[in-house]
Protein backbone atom coordinates (compact mmCIF):
# COMPACT_ATOMS: atom_id res chain seq x y z
CA UNK A 1 0.00 0.00 0.00
CA UNK A 2 2.55 2.38 0.79
CA UNK A 3 4.80 1.43 -1.95
CA UNK A 4 1.75 2.53 -4.42
CA UNK A 5 1.25 5.39 -2.61
CA UNK A 6 4.91 6.60 -3.20
CA UNK A 7 4.72 6.14 -7.12
CA UNK A 8 1.08 8.10 -7.28
CA UNK A 9 3.10 10.60 -5.76
CA UNK A 10 6.09 9.97 -7.81
CA UNK A 11 3.57 10.41 -11.00
CA UNK A 12 1.92 13.61 -9.60
CA UNK A 13 5.64 15.16 -9.25
CA UNK A 14 6.56 14.23 -12.57
CA UNK A 15 4.05 16.70 -14.01
CA UNK A 16 5.55 19.76 -11.55
CA UNK A 17 7.22 22.69 -13.38
CA UNK A 18 10.84 22.66 -12.28
CA UNK A 19 12.55 26.38 -11.98
CA UNK A 20 14.09 25.90 -15.39
CA UNK A 21 12.92 23.75 -18.65
CA UNK A 22 14.83 20.42 -18.23
CA UNK A 23 13.69 17.86 -20.69
CA UNK A 24 12.97 14.37 -19.57
CA UNK A 25 12.25 12.40 -22.63
CA UNK A 26 13.91 9.42 -23.35
CA UNK A 27 17.17 7.90 -24.45
CA UNK A 28 17.89 8.78 -28.13
CA UNK A 29 18.81 6.62 -30.42
CA UNK A 30 20.46 7.74 -33.31
CA UNK A 31 24.43 9.00 -34.10
CA UNK A 32 27.56 7.44 -31.66
CA UNK A 33 29.07 10.19 -29.59
CA UNK A 34 31.28 12.49 -30.42
CA UNK A 35 35.04 11.08 -30.27
CA UNK A 36 37.62 12.39 -27.48
CA UNK A 37 40.03 13.59 -30.37
CA UNK A 38 37.10 15.78 -31.63
CA UNK A 39 36.43 17.46 -28.29
CA UNK A 40 39.20 17.17 -26.06
CA UNK A 41 40.14 20.72 -26.40
CA UNK A 42 37.34 22.07 -24.05
CA UNK A 43 34.51 21.52 -22.09
CA UNK A 44 32.72 20.22 -25.49
CA UNK A 45 29.46 20.88 -26.54
CA UNK A 46 26.04 20.43 -25.22
CA UNK A 47 26.55 17.25 -26.36
CA UNK A 48 26.94 14.11 -23.92
CA UNK A 49 29.69 12.39 -25.83
CA UNK A 50 31.51 15.62 -26.55
CA UNK A 51 31.53 16.64 -22.86
CA UNK A 52 31.66 13.42 -21.07
CA UNK A 53 34.96 12.48 -23.59
CA UNK A 54 36.61 15.74 -22.64
CA UNK A 55 35.77 15.48 -19.08
CA UNK A 56 37.38 12.04 -19.37
CA UNK A 57 40.65 13.83 -21.33
CA UNK A 58 41.32 16.19 -18.08
CA UNK A 59 41.20 13.20 -15.57
CA UNK A 60 38.11 14.54 -14.03
CA UNK A 61 36.07 11.42 -14.55
CA UNK A 62 36.94 8.25 -12.51
CA UNK A 63 33.91 6.12 -12.28
CA UNK A 64 30.61 6.09 -13.76
CA UNK A 65 27.58 4.11 -12.50
CA UNK A 66 25.93 2.22 -13.66
CA UNK A 67 29.28 1.09 -15.04
CA UNK A 68 28.73 1.16 -18.71
CA UNK A 69 26.82 4.90 -18.42
CA UNK A 70 29.63 6.70 -19.48
CA UNK A 71 29.76 4.93 -22.86
CA UNK A 72 26.16 4.83 -23.78
CA UNK A 73 23.40 5.61 -22.18
CA UNK A 74 24.48 8.94 -20.16
CA UNK A 75 26.03 10.08 -23.06
CA UNK A 76 22.94 9.81 -25.57
CA UNK A 77 20.68 11.33 -22.50
CA UNK A 78 23.22 14.44 -22.53
CA UNK A 79 22.68 14.44 -26.02
CA UNK A 80 18.80 15.00 -26.39
CA UNK A 81 19.07 18.35 -24.79
CA UNK A 82 20.22 20.20 -21.40
CA UNK A 83 19.77 18.06 -18.45
CA UNK A 84 20.10 18.58 -14.62
CA UNK A 85 23.22 17.70 -12.49
CA UNK A 86 24.22 17.84 -8.90
CA UNK A 87 26.60 17.74 -6.42
CA UNK A 88 26.33 17.77 -2.86
CA UNK A 89 28.26 19.69 -0.04
CA UNK A 90 27.93 19.24 3.72
CA UNK A 91 28.22 22.73 5.52
CA UNK A 92 30.35 20.83 8.21
CA UNK A 93 32.47 24.38 8.19
CA UNK A 94 32.01 27.90 7.13
CA UNK A 95 34.22 27.66 4.04
CA UNK A 96 34.84 24.72 1.79
CA UNK A 97 38.20 23.73 0.48
CA UNK A 98 40.30 23.07 -2.76
CA UNK A 99 39.67 19.43 -2.15
CA UNK A 100 35.72 20.34 -2.98
CA UNK A 101 37.01 22.64 -5.82
CA UNK A 102 37.21 19.80 -8.57
CA UNK A 103 33.65 19.27 -8.35
CA UNK A 104 32.73 22.33 -8.63
CA UNK A 105 35.04 23.03 -11.27
CA UNK A 106 32.87 19.48 -13.16
CA UNK A 107 29.80 21.04 -12.59
CA UNK A 108 31.03 24.36 -14.32
CA UNK A 109 31.93 22.19 -17.04
CA UNK A 110 28.34 20.58 -17.11
CA UNK A 111 26.78 24.80 -17.20
CA UNK A 112 29.30 25.50 -19.56
CA UNK A 113 28.08 22.70 -22.29
CA UNK A 114 24.57 23.85 -21.69
CA UNK A 115 23.27 22.13 -18.91
CA UNK A 116 21.72 22.71 -15.20
CA UNK A 117 24.21 22.64 -12.26
CA UNK A 118 22.36 22.26 -8.54
CA UNK A 119 24.79 22.94 -6.14
CA UNK A 120 23.29 21.23 -3.05
CA UNK A 121 24.19 22.51 0.23
CA UNK A 122 23.37 19.25 3.51
CA UNK A 123 21.95 21.94 5.90
CA UNK A 124 20.00 18.54 7.36
CA UNK A 125 22.48 16.48 5.97
CA UNK A 126 25.63 17.81 8.06
CA UNK A 127 23.90 17.39 11.08
CA UNK A 128 23.95 13.74 10.74
CA UNK A 129 27.22 13.41 9.42
CA UNK A 130 28.50 11.15 6.21
CA UNK A 131 30.90 8.31 7.41
CA UNK A 132 32.36 7.96 4.01
CA UNK A 133 36.62 7.97 4.24
CA UNK A 134 36.36 8.96 8.10
CA UNK A 135 37.79 6.69 10.80
CA UNK A 136 35.52 8.42 13.32
CA UNK A 137 32.25 9.81 13.61
CA UNK A 138 31.94 13.63 13.02
CA UNK A 139 31.48 15.65 16.20
CA UNK A 140 27.57 16.88 16.61
CA UNK A 141 26.87 20.52 14.89
CA UNK A 142 24.63 22.62 15.97
CA UNK A 143 21.67 23.78 13.82
CA UNK A 144 22.96 27.74 14.48
CA UNK A 145 26.54 26.42 13.23
CA UNK A 146 24.99 24.63 9.81
CA UNK A 147 22.82 27.65 9.16
CA UNK A 148 25.82 29.99 9.77
CA UNK A 149 27.84 27.93 7.45
CA UNK A 150 25.38 27.24 5.10
CA UNK A 151 25.34 30.83 3.97
CA UNK A 152 29.04 31.17 4.24
CA UNK A 153 28.93 28.28 2.01
CA UNK A 154 26.04 29.46 -0.32
CA UNK A 155 27.99 32.95 -1.00
CA UNK A 156 31.60 30.97 -1.67
CA UNK A 157 29.57 29.07 -4.35
CA UNK A 158 27.87 31.87 -5.70
CA UNK A 159 30.95 34.10 -6.32
CA UNK A 160 32.63 31.31 -7.88
CA UNK A 161 29.96 30.75 -10.49
CA UNK A 162 29.81 34.09 -11.14
CA UNK A 163 34.06 34.39 -11.93
CA UNK A 164 33.65 31.59 -14.41
CA UNK A 165 30.51 33.29 -16.32
CA UNK A 166 32.35 36.46 -15.77
CA UNK A 167 36.19 35.09 -16.74
CA UNK A 168 35.81 31.82 -18.71
CA UNK A 169 32.83 31.21 -20.72
CA UNK A 170 32.51 31.86 -24.30
CA UNK A 171 29.83 34.42 -24.41
CA UNK A 172 28.76 32.84 -28.06
CA UNK A 173 27.80 29.79 -26.23
CA UNK A 174 24.85 29.52 -24.28
CA UNK A 175 25.07 28.47 -20.71
CA UNK A 176 22.63 26.61 -18.59
CA UNK A 177 21.72 27.56 -14.80
CA UNK A 178 22.86 27.15 -11.46
CA UNK A 179 20.74 26.51 -8.85
CA UNK A 180 22.08 26.83 -5.43
CA UNK A 181 19.90 25.15 -3.09
CA UNK A 182 19.59 23.39 0.87
CA UNK A 183 18.14 20.10 1.75
CA UNK A 184 16.89 21.28 4.69
CA UNK A 185 13.95 22.71 2.78
CA UNK A 186 12.65 19.09 2.00
CA UNK A 187 13.07 17.83 5.37
CA UNK A 188 12.28 20.41 7.71
CA UNK A 189 8.34 19.59 7.48
CA UNK A 190 9.12 15.70 7.59
CA UNK A 191 7.93 13.30 10.12
CA UNK A 192 10.60 10.78 11.06
CA UNK A 193 7.73 7.98 11.32
CA UNK A 194 6.59 9.14 7.90
CA UNK A 195 9.77 9.03 6.23
CA UNK A 196 10.37 5.81 7.42
CA UNK A 197 7.79 4.55 6.62
CA UNK A 198 7.37 5.78 2.87
CA UNK A 199 11.63 5.99 2.03
CA UNK A 200 12.68 3.23 4.42
CA UNK A 201 11.05 0.22 3.32
CA UNK A 202 12.67 0.76 0.22
CA UNK A 203 15.67 0.11 1.21
CA UNK A 204 17.63 -3.29 2.25
CA UNK A 205 19.77 -3.99 4.73
CA UNK A 206 21.75 -6.06 3.56
CA UNK A 207 22.70 -3.71 0.45
CA UNK A 208 23.25 -1.38 3.24
CA UNK A 209 25.71 -3.22 5.49
CA UNK A 210 27.78 -4.18 2.20
CA UNK A 211 28.53 -0.73 1.72
CA UNK A 212 32.58 -0.07 1.82
CA UNK A 213 32.16 3.00 4.24
CA UNK A 214 29.81 1.24 6.61
CA UNK A 215 32.14 -1.97 6.71
CA UNK A 216 35.25 0.13 7.35
CA UNK A 217 33.41 1.66 10.25
CA UNK A 218 31.84 -1.77 11.29
CA UNK A 219 34.97 -2.77 11.81
CA UNK A 220 36.44 -0.17 13.20
CA UNK A 221 37.13 0.11 17.09
CA UNK A 222 34.44 2.53 17.24
CA UNK A 223 32.01 1.19 15.21
CA UNK A 224 28.75 3.28 13.69
CA UNK A 225 26.29 5.54 15.27
CA UNK A 226 22.62 4.80 13.56
CA UNK A 227 22.60 8.90 12.44
CA UNK A 228 25.67 8.08 10.17
CA UNK A 229 24.33 4.27 9.06
CA UNK A 230 21.56 6.31 7.93
CA UNK A 231 23.14 8.98 5.58
CA UNK A 232 22.96 7.24 2.83
CA UNK A 233 19.12 7.03 2.88
CA UNK A 234 19.10 10.73 3.14
CA UNK A 235 21.62 11.28 0.44
CA UNK A 236 19.17 8.96 -1.83
CA UNK A 237 16.09 10.63 -0.97
CA UNK A 238 18.07 14.02 -2.07
CA UNK A 239 18.78 12.50 -5.16
CA UNK A 240 15.34 11.13 -5.50
CA UNK A 241 13.83 14.56 -4.72
CA UNK A 242 16.00 16.57 -6.96
CA UNK A 243 15.31 14.00 -10.07
CA UNK A 244 11.11 15.08 -9.15
CA UNK A 245 11.35 18.31 -8.59
CA UNK A 246 13.93 19.66 -11.00
CA UNK A 247 14.00 16.41 -13.74
CA UNK A 248 18.00 15.64 -12.65
CA UNK A 249 19.23 12.27 -13.65
CA UNK A 250 23.17 12.84 -13.28
CA UNK A 251 25.06 12.98 -9.70
CA UNK A 252 28.43 14.37 -9.15
CA UNK A 253 30.74 12.85 -6.18
CA UNK A 254 34.57 12.15 -5.03
CA UNK A 255 35.31 8.60 -4.80
CA UNK A 256 34.49 8.00 -1.99
CA UNK A 257 31.13 8.87 -2.85
CA UNK A 258 30.20 5.69 -5.10
CA UNK A 259 28.02 3.95 -2.11
CA UNK A 260 26.03 6.84 -1.78
CA UNK A 261 25.10 7.20 -5.24
CA UNK A 262 24.43 3.48 -5.75
CA UNK A 263 22.05 3.80 -2.95
CA UNK A 264 20.86 6.77 -4.82
CA UNK A 265 20.39 5.01 -8.13
CA UNK A 266 18.68 1.98 -6.29
CA UNK A 267 16.26 4.19 -4.51
CA UNK A 268 14.96 5.77 -7.12
CA UNK A 269 14.55 2.90 -9.77
CA UNK A 270 12.53 0.75 -6.66
CA UNK A 271 10.14 4.13 -6.53
CA UNK A 272 9.95 5.16 -10.11
CA UNK A 273 11.63 3.17 -12.55
CA UNK A 274 13.44 6.13 -13.30
CA UNK A 275 17.16 5.85 -14.76
CA UNK A 276 19.65 8.16 -13.28
CA UNK A 277 23.22 8.38 -13.39
CA UNK A 278 26.33 8.84 -10.81
CA UNK A 279 30.46 10.28 -11.92
CA UNK A 280 32.76 9.89 -9.68
CA UNK A 281 35.43 12.56 -9.88
CA UNK A 282 39.13 11.93 -8.39
CA UNK A 283 40.22 12.48 -4.98
CA UNK A 284 42.52 15.31 -4.48
CA UNK A 285 45.53 14.70 -2.53
CA UNK A 286 48.81 16.36 -0.91
CA UNK A 287 52.04 15.37 -1.32
CA UNK A 288 51.86 12.76 1.04
CA UNK A 289 48.99 10.74 -0.38
CA UNK A 290 46.60 12.27 2.16
CA UNK A 291 42.82 13.41 1.17
CA UNK A 292 42.71 17.10 1.32
CA UNK A 293 40.23 18.54 4.02
CA UNK A 294 39.37 20.04 7.79
CA UNK A 295 39.92 17.14 9.42
CA UNK A 296 43.28 16.25 8.03
CA UNK A 297 44.52 19.85 9.16
CA UNK A 298 45.64 20.36 5.47
CA UNK A 299 42.79 22.24 4.16
CA UNK A 300 43.04 25.36 1.74
CA UNK A 301 40.13 26.82 1.89
CA UNK A 302 38.15 28.83 -0.88
CA UNK A 303 37.06 31.85 1.66
CA UNK A 304 38.78 34.71 1.83
CA UNK A 305 39.01 34.76 5.65
CA UNK A 306 40.70 32.26 5.63
CA UNK A 307 43.07 31.49 3.07
CA UNK A 308 43.89 34.92 1.47
CA UNK A 309 44.16 35.16 -2.60
CA UNK A 310 47.92 35.31 -1.94
CA UNK A 311 48.06 32.33 0.00
CA UNK A 312 45.87 29.86 -2.50
CA UNK A 313 48.04 31.31 -4.93
CA UNK A 314 51.18 29.97 -3.83
CA UNK A 315 49.70 27.11 -2.73
CA UNK A 316 49.46 26.06 -6.38
CA UNK A 317 52.57 28.10 -7.68
CA UNK A 318 54.72 25.82 -5.18
CA UNK A 319 52.66 22.84 -6.69
CA UNK A 320 55.56 19.91 -7.55
CA UNK A 321 56.61 20.23 -11.10
CA UNK A 322 55.49 16.30 -11.71
CA UNK A 323 51.69 17.51 -10.87
CA UNK A 324 51.29 20.98 -12.64
CA UNK A 325 50.11 19.69 -15.63
CA UNK A 326 47.45 17.10 -13.89
CA UNK A 327 46.16 20.24 -12.19
CA UNK A 328 46.04 22.52 -15.33
CA UNK A 329 43.73 19.63 -17.09
CA UNK A 330 41.88 19.53 -13.60
CA UNK A 331 41.08 22.72 -12.40
CA UNK A 332 41.20 25.40 -14.97
CA UNK A 333 39.27 25.67 -18.11
CA UNK A 334 42.15 25.75 -20.45
CA UNK A 335 42.14 23.65 -23.73
CA UNK A 336 43.80 20.89 -23.87
CA UNK A 337 45.93 22.01 -27.02
CA UNK A 338 47.12 24.87 -24.55
CA UNK A 339 47.96 22.99 -21.97
CA UNK A 340 50.03 21.23 -24.06
CA UNK A 341 52.06 24.45 -25.16
CA UNK A 342 52.54 25.27 -21.84
CA UNK A 343 54.36 22.73 -20.44
CA UNK A 344 56.14 22.43 -23.87
CA UNK A 345 57.50 26.03 -22.66
CA UNK A 346 58.32 24.79 -19.48
CA UNK A 347 60.15 22.21 -20.39
CA UNK A 348 62.54 24.04 -22.73
CA UNK A 349 62.79 27.34 -19.92
CA UNK A 350 62.26 25.30 -16.45
CA UNK A 351 63.08 28.20 -14.38
CA UNK A 352 60.73 30.69 -15.37
CA UNK A 353 58.11 28.34 -14.65
CA UNK A 354 55.22 29.44 -16.76
CA UNK A 355 52.82 26.38 -16.09
CA UNK A 356 53.10 26.92 -12.32
CA UNK A 357 52.26 30.44 -12.47
CA UNK A 358 49.51 30.15 -14.94
CA UNK A 359 47.84 27.29 -12.96
CA UNK A 360 48.12 29.74 -9.94
CA UNK A 361 46.82 32.42 -11.70
CA UNK A 362 43.97 30.32 -13.40
CA UNK A 363 42.59 29.09 -10.18
CA UNK A 364 42.96 32.67 -8.21
CA UNK A 365 40.75 33.83 -10.54
CA UNK A 366 38.02 31.57 -10.27
CA UNK A 367 37.76 31.32 -6.84
CA UNK A 368 38.55 35.25 -6.15
CA UNK A 369 38.10 36.68 -9.12
CA UNK A 370 39.97 39.14 -11.66
CA UNK A 371 40.72 41.65 -8.07
CA UNK A 372 41.85 38.64 -6.11
CA UNK A 373 44.71 37.41 -8.50
CA UNK A 374 45.57 41.33 -8.68
CA UNK A 375 45.95 41.05 -5.25
CA UNK A 376 47.58 37.92 -5.08
CA UNK A 377 50.27 39.42 -7.39
CA UNK A 378 50.62 42.03 -5.51
CA UNK A 379 51.24 40.32 -2.38
CA UNK A 380 53.69 38.29 -4.43
CA UNK A 381 55.46 41.19 -5.56
CA UNK A 382 55.80 42.66 -1.88
CA UNK A 383 57.21 39.91 -0.31
CA UNK A 384 59.47 38.44 -2.62
CA UNK A 385 60.71 41.42 -4.75
CA UNK A 386 60.91 43.18 -1.97
CA UNK A 387 59.01 46.28 -3.78
CA UNK A 388 58.09 49.34 -2.21
CA UNK A 389 55.66 50.31 -5.00
CA UNK A 390 53.78 46.82 -4.33
CA UNK A 391 53.11 47.73 -0.59
CA UNK A 392 52.50 51.45 -1.05
CA UNK A 393 49.65 49.82 -3.02
CA UNK A 394 48.21 47.17 -1.01
CA UNK A 395 45.52 47.77 1.25
CA UNK A 396 45.18 47.27 5.09
CA UNK A 397 43.24 44.00 4.41
CA UNK A 398 46.04 42.70 1.92
CA UNK A 399 48.68 43.72 4.14
CA UNK A 400 47.53 41.98 7.22
CA UNK A 401 46.22 38.61 5.12
CA UNK A 402 50.07 38.84 3.55
CA UNK A 403 50.99 38.88 7.32
CA UNK A 404 48.76 37.30 8.60
CA UNK A 405 50.74 36.24 12.02
CA UNK A 406 52.06 39.68 12.07
CA UNK A 407 50.51 42.07 14.92
CA UNK A 408 48.46 45.04 13.39
CA UNK A 409 48.69 48.54 15.45
CA UNK A 410 47.79 51.89 14.63
CA UNK A 411 49.26 54.85 15.94
CA UNK A 412 48.80 58.39 16.03
CA UNK A 413 51.83 60.05 13.93
CA UNK A 414 53.50 62.50 16.99
CA UNK A 415 56.07 65.09 15.62
CA UNK A 416 59.51 64.25 15.51
CA UNK A 417 59.07 60.31 16.43
CA UNK A 418 61.70 58.11 15.61
CA UNK A 419 62.70 54.66 14.48
CA UNK A 420 63.61 53.78 18.09
CA UNK A 421 60.37 55.28 18.90
CA UNK A 422 58.00 53.19 16.28
CA UNK A 423 59.79 50.07 17.64
CA UNK A 424 59.24 50.44 21.19
CA UNK A 425 55.86 51.54 20.59
CA UNK A 426 55.01 47.94 18.95
CA UNK A 427 57.15 46.31 21.53
CA UNK A 428 59.50 44.94 18.36
CA UNK A 429 62.51 44.86 20.24
CA UNK A 430 63.30 45.13 24.52
CA UNK A 431 63.44 48.41 26.53
CA UNK A 432 66.31 49.90 27.31
CA UNK A 433 70.25 49.28 26.16
CA UNK A 434 69.29 45.62 24.19
CA UNK A 435 66.74 46.74 22.07
CA UNK A 436 68.84 50.01 21.24
CA UNK A 437 71.45 47.92 20.56
CA UNK A 438 69.46 45.66 18.08
CA UNK A 439 68.86 48.68 15.85
CA UNK A 440 72.35 49.67 15.33
CA UNK A 441 73.53 46.20 14.42
CA UNK A 442 70.99 46.14 11.70
CA UNK A 443 68.45 43.99 13.17
CA UNK A 444 65.14 46.30 12.31
CA UNK A 445 63.56 46.61 8.83
CA UNK A 446 61.56 49.44 7.79
CA UNK A 447 59.57 48.86 4.41
CA UNK A 448 62.42 47.00 3.00
CA UNK A 449 64.92 48.83 3.96
CA UNK A 450 67.87 48.81 7.04
CA UNK A 451 66.94 50.88 9.84
CA UNK A 452 70.09 51.13 11.39
CA UNK A 453 69.92 55.04 12.91
CA UNK A 454 67.69 54.71 16.21
CA UNK A 455 67.32 58.55 16.84
CA UNK A 456 65.98 59.02 12.43
CA UNK A 457 63.30 60.41 12.26
CA UNK A 458 60.67 59.09 10.54
CA UNK A 459 60.40 60.66 6.66
CA UNK A 460 57.18 60.30 5.21
CA UNK A 461 57.79 58.03 1.68
CA UNK A 462 60.05 56.27 2.82
CA UNK A 463 59.53 55.10 6.57
CA UNK A 464 56.20 56.02 6.03
CA UNK A 465 54.14 54.78 2.79
CA UNK A 466 51.88 57.05 0.93
CA UNK A 467 48.83 54.80 1.91
CA UNK A 468 49.92 55.48 5.68
CA UNK A 469 51.12 52.12 6.59
CA UNK A 470 54.93 50.97 7.47
CA UNK A 471 56.34 47.24 7.56
CA UNK A 472 58.44 46.64 10.40
CA UNK A 473 60.73 43.53 10.26
CA UNK A 474 62.59 42.65 13.43
CA UNK A 475 65.36 39.47 12.30
CA UNK A 476 63.98 37.34 9.49
CA UNK A 477 60.58 36.28 10.36
CA UNK A 478 59.11 39.13 12.90
CA UNK A 479 56.91 41.03 10.97
CA UNK A 480 54.54 44.12 12.42
CA UNK A 481 52.35 46.18 10.51
CA UNK A 482 51.47 50.43 11.95
CA UNK A 483 48.72 51.95 10.49
CA UNK A 484 49.75 55.61 10.69
CA UNK A 485 46.85 58.31 12.21
CA UNK A 486 47.20 61.71 11.63
CA UNK A 487 48.83 62.34 8.59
Amino acid sequence: MAASMVRRTCSRSLRLSPRYPVPRGRLLHGSPPATAAATSSGSGGGGGGGLLASLNARGLLRESFPEDAARGPLALLLESGGQAAYCGFDPTADSLHVGHLLAVVTLLHFRAAGHHALAVLGGATARIGDPSGRARERPPLSADDVAANTRSIRESLQRIFSNHELNFHDRNRKMGTVTVLNNMAWYKDRDVVGFLSEAGRHFRMGTMLGRHSVQARLRGADGMSLAEFTYQVFQAHDFYHLQQVYGCRVQLGGGDQLGNIMSGHDYIRRVCGEEVFGLTLPLITSSAGDKLGKTAGNAVWLNRDRTSPFELYQYFLRQPDAIVERYLKLFTFLPLAEVERLMEQQRLDPGKRLAHKRLAAEVTKLVHGREGLESAKRCTTALYHSSVQALEEMSDEELQELFREAPFHELLLEPGSTVLDACRRVQAIPDGPKGYLMVTEGAVWINHSRADRPEQVLIPKVHILTNGLSLLRVGKKNFYIIKWLGL
